[in-house]
């Protein structure tokens, strides 16, 4: 009975309930404007609440987390701008959807996806927690360098129709992310001396230039052309479509609650890994994906709001944060005297269910905040470009400066933006070139660990992989998803697909369908 009542405190009590649904809205609307992260509002939350109880200030955080992941989906869609790194992989789908007038349905799709991935993750939270974070734990750094390469596999299905222009693009973030100081040996790395460069290339300023700046220097080139008129007949979608995609959903949700319980990679690297999944299950999208697929928008968005629960879960149960903003909330925690880890589930149970309870509450929030102002919002898209154009570098600017109070991130912001114009313009794909930029850390790091672990023999390291179940899978894993992008395995894949047609005319080919093909 405990605790049923902790997990309905934040219901009953009218001041947590209110805090919760305006954590909830702000996070929307921050986690829409590019480079206002939800860790920076989480971050800025903990010097205005460390005077209050616990209870209030987790429940303005929460709302904060759970709206924030969302709220990156809106600027995606409709200006092309991801509000977040999650956001990534939901653009590359809801804007060619904007550009054709279905901008409502586009956030309707994301909205309602994001709500029932959200809703998975808060489902295992509560359910499996100690399972699901004693099987993160068996995570050794060769496990992490694997999922790392699992990641960069994902250049296939961000590439485009020139895998050679995917993966120049993929190394070419790769080396972007690892400029700076090296963080296990202090040295510095592609800095050609220059104090500038010895911070690194800010990650978000980099992605508000190739999307944002890149997209308005690309709409001066149809500066007088009318704006399409956005359909917005239905926002939510039919309940055939819901029904259609539940099965993609519930596999891109539970890959999501997985990748988010790991600690250091986050809805990100979820969202990226969901979509490149998409497009290997789908067989027959009404829209090829990069050209407005729904499946394109179901994948990504299912999973990086059930990351959200699954980062919960080695916070609660271990004590380790599973992303940024878990570990704000763990220094908050700290700050009004809990301990984070396996004795807060004993001394403190009804602090879990108290959490699990204000998760529940924001995504319903999420929900309903999703789903209304869509009419309004989506009078962006329909702007003149002569007045559209100045918004998104306005926004752009904005975003980058917000990210540490710094013009030399404006400076790189507008450097990639032109950068990336000339890219988009010869036919380059932007996506691998963020794709290498966050996954450069997670790659470089772990693969060092584990050759440390080893004291530097690569026999060593190799029996490592073979010698694990689970490095074994992630290994065998890799090679299955690198061979299946060659030439020749492409090849033999078109031909049976075609054979398969005609023996069954009525059956489409699947060449028109997916492109995971490509």
């Amino acid at each position: 009975m405990a605790t049923l009542a902790a997990f309905f405190t934040v219901f009953t009590h009218p001041e947590l309930f209110a805090l919760v649904a305006l954590g909830t809205f702000a996070g929307v609307y921050v986690g829409a404007i590019p480079g206002l992260s939800v860790t920076m509002a989480v971050s800025i939350l903990i010097s205005f609440t460390f005077s209050w109880d616990v209870m209030p200030a987790i429940a303005l955080m929460i709302g904060i987390y759970m709206g924030g992941v969302y709220g990156g989906s809106r600027t995606a869609i409709l200006l092309n701008i991801p509000g977040a790194p999650a956001a990534i992989a939901t653009a590359i789908d809801g804007y060619p959807m904007a550009k054709r007038g279905q901008a409502g349905e586009a956030i309707g799709i994301t909205t309602t996806m994001s709500f029932f991935g959200g809703f998975v993750g808060i489902i295992v939270l509560a359910v499996a927690a100690p399972f699901v974070s004693n099987f993160a734990l068996t995570f050794q750094p060769r496990d992490y360098m694997l999922l790392a390469v699992l990641g960069l596999l994902l250049v296939g299905s961000l590439a485009g129709e020139s895998l050679v222009k995917g993966i120049f693009c993929g190394a070419l973030g790769l080396m972007l992310g690892t400029v700076g100081m090296d963080p296990l040996t202090f040295t510095q790395r592609f800095t050609f001396d220059l104090p500038l460069l010895q911070s690194g290339i800010s990650f978000i300023a980099v992605m508000i230039g190739l999307f944002g700046v890149s997209e308005a220097l690309s709409q001066l080139h149809h500066i007088d052309k009318t704006p399409v008129r956005q359909a917005i007949s239905r926002i939510v979608p039919s309940f055939a479509t819901i029904r259609k995609h539940l099965p993609l959903s519930l596999q891109t949700s539970a890959l999501g609650v997985l990748i988010g319980a790991l600690p250091g990679t986050g809805g990100d690297i979820a969202a990226l890994m969901a979509y490149d999944h998409a497009k290997r299950v789908t067989r027959n999208p009404e829209r090829a994906f990069g050209d407005g697929a729904i499946e394109g928008l179901v994948a990504p968005e299912t999973a990086n709001n059930a990351a959200v629960g699954g980062a919960f879960i080695p916070m609660m149960t271990l004590g380790i944060p599973g992303d940024a903003v878990t570990a704000i909330m763990i220094g908050a925690l700290f700050i009004h005297g809990l301990n984070p880890g396996p004795m807060l589930m004993v001394e403190k149970p009804d602090m879990f269910w108290f959490i699990v309870g204000g998760l529940v509450l924001a995504n319903f929030c999420m929900l309903l905040f999703g789903l209304t102002g869509i009419k309004l919002f989506v009078k962006i898209v329909e702007m003149p470009r002569a007045v559209l154009v100045p918004l998104i570098m306005l926004l752009s600017i904005v975003g980058a400066y917000a990210v540490n109070n710094s013009i030399t991130d404006v400076y790189w912001m507008l450097g990639f933006g032109v950068f990336g114009y000339f890219l988009k313009l010869y036919g380059y794909p932007l996506g691998p070139i963020i794709l290498g930029v966050i996954l450069s850390r997670l790659l470089d790091d772990n693969w060092r660990r584990a050759i440390i672990s080893e004291r530097g023999s690569l026999p060593d390291f190799f029996l490592g992989l073979v010698s694990s179940p689970l490095s074994l899978t992630l290994f065998l894993a890799v090679l299955f998803i690198f061979f299946s992008q060659t030439p020749p395995w492409k090849r033999w894949r078109g031909r049976r697909e075609a054979l398969r047609a005609k023996a069954d005319p009525a059956r489409p080919a699947a060449a028109t369908g997916s492109e995971g093909g490509r």
